[in-house]
C-alpha cells in the first residue's frame, strides 16, 4: 500500500488554489475487503430507512436527491402486501353500561323479591355479590321519605348503618365457619332496609305516633328482621342459627324505626 501527494502551486487569481494530484496504490486483497465494507455500510443504511448520505445534485434546480426508504410495515398473520387493512372494531361488541359500572340488574331484582317474599327460596350465589347499588338507592329513598316529613336525617341514617354493619361483620364472622366480608354484609342488610323504606312512605301521609303506628312499626322491624336473618343463614350454611342471626338484626333496624317515627 502506498500514498503519495504532488502539489503545485498556482498564481493569485487563477480560479484555484491549490492544485494537486492523489495517487493510490492498494493491493488487490485490499481493495477487495474495503469495496466489501462500503458496500455493507450502504447496504445496512438502505435496510435502516437511513437516506443516502451522499446526495447528489440535479443540474437543473440544484436542489438535493435523496433516497428514502420506508421502515417494515406491520401485517398480522394470514395478510397478504396487497390486501388492505380492515376495521374489525364494532359497537356491538362493547358491554352494556350497567356492566361496565359493576351493576347487575338481574341480581338486585332477585334480592329485592327476597326481601319482599322472606319465604321465598333464595339462590346462595347470588348473595354473594356485595352489590350496593340497590342500598344506596335504598337509603336515599329512606331519607328523603323522612325528609319529605320534615326530618333531615341523612346523618343518621349513614351513621348507624355503618356502624350496625361493622357489629354484624364482627358477630357473624364469630358465629360462621367460613367467614363472610364486610361488603356482602352491607349489601344484605341494605336490601333488607326496604320495609322500613315502606313505613317512613307512610310516614309521610299517616301519622304512626299511635296504636296503628306500634303495630305497623313492629311488624316493619319484625320483617326487616327476618329477611335479613334468613339471607345471612342461607348464604353462611348456619343451619337452625336463624334466631340468633335474628335478634340484633332486629336491634338495628329498631333504631332506623326510632328515627321515623319520632
Amino acid at each position: 500500500m502506498s500514498y503519495s501527494w504532488d502539489q503545485q502551486q498556482q498564481p493569485y487569481g487563477s480560479g484555484w488554489g491549490d492544485q494537486g494530484s492523489f495517487s493510490y496504490d492498494m493491493g488487490s486483497s485490499d481493495f477487495g475487503q474495503e469495496q466489501q465494507f462500503q458496500n455493507f455500510e450502504y447496504n445496512n443504511q438502505q435496510n435502516q430507512g437511513v437516506s443516502n448520505p451522499s446526495a447528489s445534485y440535479n443540474s437543473g434546480g440544484g436542489q438535493p436527491s435523496t433516497f428514502f426508504t420506508p421502515g417494515p410495515s406491520i401485517m398480522t398473520p394470514g395478510m397478504s402486501p396487497e390486501s388492505p387493512v380492515e376495521d374489525t372494531y364494532s359497537l356491538e361488541d362493547e358491554p352494556p353500561l350497567l356492566e361496565e359500572l359493576g351493576i347487575n340488574p338481574d341480581a338486585i331484582v332477585q334480592k329485592t323479591l327476597t326481601v319482599l317474599n322472606p319465604m321465598r327460596r333464595t339462590d346462595p350465589t347470588i348473595l354473594q355479590d356485595t352489590d350496593l347499588a340497590g342500598p344506596l338507592a335504598f337509603c336515599l329513598a329512606f331519607g328523603s321519605f323522612l325528609l319529605l316529613s320534615g326530618k333531615a336525617q341523612f346523618g343518621y341514617i349513614y351513621g348507624i348503618g355503618l356502624l350496625g354493619c361493622i357489629s354484624m361483620y364482627g358477630l357473624l364472622n364469630m358465629m360462621s365457619m367460613s367467614g363472610v366480608s364486610l361488603g356482602v354484609v352491607v349489601s344484605i342488610l341494605g336490601y333488607c332496609l326496604l320495609p322500613m323504606v315502606g313505613l317512613a312512605g307512610i310516614n309521610v301521609l299517616v301519622s304512626l305516633q299511635g296504636p296503628m303506628g306500634i303495630v305497623l312499626t313492629g311488624a316493619a322491624i319484625l320483617w326487616c328482621s327476618i329477611s335479613a336473618s334468613k339471607l345471612f343463614v342461607t348464604g353462611l350454611s348456619m343451619d337452625h342459627q336463624q334466631p340468633l342471626v335474628a335478634y340484633p338484626c332486629a336491634l338495628l333496624y329498631a333504631v332506623f324505626a326510632l328515627i321515623t317515627i319520632f
